[in-house]
């Protein structure tokens, strides 16, 4: 089933980006301004995203099928992947069919494991329930982004991609990603890695950038001053020369 990707740019140098949780197609716009002439940028709609249509099942392997179908179905034998938060994951998964295509891998605050607040709205009867009255209600979300004003920027909403979301789409892929147990499934992956997260970011991320470059002893990091969680809306130039430059 394929997904709904767009297309930014005409260039030879292929980049192919997927967003995290809650997001679409979409997330990665503000890089498009800064695109090089030289380079296409491909934004995919997630399956269940976006214009995307839900997936045949709702298992890692078959989101990561369809992911890998897409890659492979470009006009070209090497791409970068982009992988933005949650989206990280899922780009990982879809290594083992893709990998002889994938020139540099790019990890934007990438999450190495489920903190425990994610796994609240998973673990227990109750928990869906929360997870509405938090994502799916605009109290709820305006409460969640006031407290959580230390990791972004003045500017920036870390709720505002649940507005129009599909909630039982972005409920599936929690309870999918807090099932996810122990990276070093990824460790074999020697394609050149940079990891790029926000100077503000959670802690959870944080302590992840450690757990990720224990596995990869090669992959470079770049924290990117100022930034919080959402590096590619407050701090898009910055991510674009790491990004399209290397």
């Amino acid at each position: 089933m394929a997904m709904f990707v767009e297309r930014y740019g005409k260039g030879d140098r292929i980049f192919f980006g997927l967003h995290g949780w809650s997001g679409d197609h979409t997330t990665f716009a503000p890089l498009a301004n800064y695109l090089p002439a030289d380079a296409s940028l491909y934004c995919a709609d997630l399956p269940g995203c976006g214009r995307s249509q839900p997936p045949l099942e709702w298992r890692l392997e078959e989101l990561a099928s369809e992911i890998a179908d897409e890659i492979s179905n470009l006009d070209s034998p090497s791409v970068t992947v982009i992988g933005n938060c949650s989206g990280a994951i899922l780009a990982l998964a879809a290594m083992p069919r893709i990998a002889e295509r994938v020139n540099r891998l790019i990890l934007i605050d990438p999450f190495a494991f489920a903190p425990w607040y994610f796994k609240l709205f998973v673990a227990t009867p109750v928990g869906k329930y929360a997870y509405y009255s938090t994502f799916a209600n605009p109290v709820g979300r305006w409460i969640t982004n006031l407290s959580l004003r230390r990791h972004r920027t003045g500017e920036s909403d870390l709720t505002v991609s649940f507005r129009a979301v599909d909630h039982n789409a972005s409920y599936h892929y929690l309870r999918m990603l807090c099932a996810i147990d122990g990276i070093e499934r990824f460790a074999w992956i020697r394609r050149p890695i940079d990891i790029v997260c926000g100077e503000r970011t959670f802690g959870a991320i944080k302590r992840s950038v450690g757990m990720w470059r224990a596995v990869w002893p090669h992959a470079r990091l770049f924290e990117l001053e100022g930034a919080g969680h959402l590096p590619i809306d407050e701090a898009t130039e910055d991510l674009s020369r790491i990004v399209f430059r290397g």
